[in-house]
């Protein structure tokens, strides 16, 4: 029988039993096994995994197991390069656009919001969901760890929290996102990018007293929404305000 040790480290564990966090543990493989099929054994999707340690040697995923190895499992680093030591993958997990599924809409809008193009349908099935970050090299963001076990589908993250503005501040954390945002540049409904439109072209589509508050709008060319900077937008600046410095937002 093949035994190996493994050791997952910071939120990996959150995947695992309680006995088995925080610590190193045996346990039998089955023969042949690789380093992927022991991780999601183990309950971990191996889209959370960014650096696997065999041995101490960095190995990818398909590393057949032999008895005696120990095994020390990472996830993502967001600050620190770790890119000559990779094996899993062939780069970092910091292709910054996403697919959400479907239970997490206020997320997507939420992302949207802050600039990350974020497909999103309620209607998406896991495996439509599979196929298109294959092949658009988007992100999968759920709450289905058996989605993320998915062969195809290596770049995804696990959403921990419950709630959509804790959801976001949880992904702004663990892939450093403030970095990359552009507040108010996309659609919150579409997804398409914003552009300026003129006041007087715009004040026609609003109400009177909304065309004379504002003076700066934004339309979307795909579902032709209008964007101001009414109260909306002053409740999303103050969502957005511990997680990044909003200077001038793009958006209304």
């Amino acid at each position: 029988m093949v035994r190996a040790t493994f050791r997952f480290y910071e939120e990996l564990n959150d995947f695992l039993p309680a006995g088995r966090r925080r610590q190193a543990f045996t346990c039998a493989c089955a023969r042949a096994a690789t380093v992927k099929h022991m991780i999601e054994a183990l309950g971990v999707p191996h889209t959370e995994v960014e650096l696997v340690l065999l041995n101490g040697e960095s190995v990818g995923f398909e590393r057949v197991i032999l008895d005696g190895d120990r095994v020390a499992v990472y996830p993502k680093f967001e600050t620190l390069d770790i890119s000559p030591l990779l094996k899993v993958r062939s780069r970092p997990l910091r292709v910054l656009r996403f697919v959400a599924d479907a239970h997490l809409g206020g997320l997507a809008s939420l992302l949207r919001m802050c600039g990350f193009d974020t497909l999103y349908d309620n209607r998406f099935e896991d495996g439509q969901i599979a196929e298109i970050a294959a092949h658009e090299g988007r992100i999968v963001l759920t709450r289905d760890r058996e989605l993320l076990k998915r062969r195809i589908i290596t770049h995804g993250c696990y959403v921990h929290a419950l709630k959509p503005s804790l959801q976001l501040r949880e992904l702004f954390e663990r892939l450093d996102l403030a970095r990359s945002a552009n507040p108010f540049s996309l659609c919150l409904h579409c997804n398409q990018p914003l552009q300026e439109i003129a006041p007087e072209l715009a004040r026609p589509r609003l109400p009177p007293r909304i065309g004379a508050l504002y003076s700066r709008f934004l339309s979307c060319a795909a579902c032709d929404r209008l964007y101001w900077e009414g109260s909306h937008w002053r409740s999303m600046c103050t969502l957005l305000a511990p997680l990044m410095a909003v200077d001038k937002p793009n958006e209304a």
